[in-house]
């Protein structure tokens, strides 16, 4: 696929999907930043609607966490869209393939 680099964002915007997954899944804001910084992205979803999506992996305190981040076109704004925590029954070893 090659390298993908995540475009800068001019600043962060939540989903009201993502702050409720944050919540449950205790990721802080701060975690989130540093992800859209250093995350590795392992997908691009070009199609997506109304801005193409990335599909990005950290591993945060130790434990792997995908992160859909879309970026807005007009603002340079990035919109984390959710955040969940992969699993060996959907995704191969290092999380960035899927079974």
């Amino acid at each position: 696929m090659g390298l993908l680099v995540l475009p800068e964002c001019s600043g962060l915007l939540y989903s009201d999907h993502a702050l409720r997954a944050m919540v449950t899944r205790f990721i802080r804001t701060k975690e989130v930043e540093e992800v859209v910084k250093n995350g590795e992205i392992i997908k691009f979803y070009a199609s997506d609607k109304p801005y193409p999506s990335y599909l990005l992996l950290k591993f945060v305190n130790g434990r792997p966490i995908h992160f859909v981040i879309a970026q807005k076109s007009e603002d340079g704004k990035c919109i984390v869209i959710t955040c969940y925590e992969p699993t060996y029954e959907i995704w191969e070893m290092g999380f960035k393939q899927k079974r």
